[in-house]
């Protein structure tokens, strides 16, 4: 079959996507990419102006193609379809689906007319009326070395991460942090890793992040680690106590949640975006409604051991989530009358 996917993010295939930091949408576009190549497909990736170049897997990233395709994938942008060929067409979302009701994005989708790729059902709820009866929902899948998952061990210590975009309420997780985890727990310590490189270092994202990670590198007990590569984040996973992350209503999957769970690390969330579709609130990690209980929840797990212990042993235990080799097919499944 001949997939032809275009896209506005950085030309940057698996084997480099997985050496680097970098975000979750850029993380999936290539392994959805890869996954797609090893299934024995013709794959065509449009991205940046460069000449066209193919990588290790076989799928070749060009700035244009030319002849009719079996499947076409827009990555988030409707406009995209202007720019490729005839085939079957499909949309894939990252973000909440709010702004394809602006008539610059519901007009070429329209047109288009795609299967809409959401990621859950709480993304699925963010599509305006117009576009519900066009969604799919196929989920993400970790990327390796998560996909080994972890192994069972005993209670670190109290060793809490945080693994998100700055900007995604890192603000008033430190101020809980200062306020009612730090005092009730005085050996722990936050590990943030984040920062602008992480979504290939945007000026406008770094001028905004700035400030926040500014209140990160004063606040006690925080420990600014930068972004990192998957392999350095599974490794820190393996020797953390918990993910913190308050959630943000921009999350419609959250791989970093994703990528916590599949090393067995217990998840403290609060309830804003998708964030709680990632795991089995009160086993495998806890959905806080409010601060006030996701600091009596980030206190427990950090001081329990038999509390720590038991959803550590359910994030390991849970039933395995998708592959990427899966998701392919779904995708290429929408290829079908």
């Amino acid at each position: 079959m001949r997939i032809i996917l275009a896209t506005e993010g950085p030309r940057l295939p698996a084997e480099r996507a997985l050496e680097q930091p970098c975000g979750g949408v850029e993380i999936a576009t290539a392994m959805l990419v890869r996954a797609l190549a090893q299934g024995g497909h013709a794959v065509t990736v449009l991205a940046g102006t460069a000449a066209a170049e193919r990588d290790g897997d076989g799928a070749l990233w060009a700035p244009s193609a030319e002849g009719a395709a079996d499947l076409v994938i827009a990555n988030r942008a409707p406009k995209l379809f202007t720019i490729l060929p005839k085939g079957r067409r499909v949309l894939w979302l990252h973000n909440p689906a709010r702004y394809l009701a602006k008539p610059r994005h519901a007009i070429p989708l329209l047109l288009a007319r795609p299967r809409i790729v959401v990621l859950g059902p709480s993304h699925r709820a963010s599509l305006p009326r117009l576009f519900a009866g066009a969604a799919v929902e196929i989920p993400l899948a970790v990327a390796p070395p998560f996909t080994a998952g972890g192994t069972a061990h005993g209670p670190p210590a109290p060793r809490a991460v945080f693994a998100s975009n700055p900007l995604r309420n890192l603000d008033a997780l430190l101020a809980i942090w200062a306020a009612r985890i730090l005092p009730a727990v005085p050996d722990a310590s936050l590990h943030i890793y984040a920062g602008a490189g992480v979504y290939g270092g945007p000026q406008k994202l770094a001028d905004r992040a700035a400030p926040v990670m500014e209140r990160a590198a004063h606040t006690p007990g925080v420990v600014l680690c930068g972004p990192q590569p998957r392999a350095v984040l599974a490794e820190s996973y393996a020797r953390a106590r918990a993910m913190l992350y308050l959630g943000d209503p921009g999350e419609t999957f959250c791989l970093a949640v994703a990528e916590a769970q599949a090393m067995g690390l217990p998840c403290i969330l609060g309830a804003e975006g998708a964030v709680a579709e990632r795991v089995r609130d009160g086993q495998s990690g806890i959905v806080a409604r409010d601060h006030d209980a996701f600091a009596e929840a980030a206190i427990r797990i950090l001081r329990d051991d038999a509390a720590w212990s038991a959803m550590h042993h359910a994030a390991l235990t849970q039933p395995p989530p998708p592959d990427w080799a899966e998701v392919a097919a779904r995708f290429v499944a929408l290829a079908r009358p």
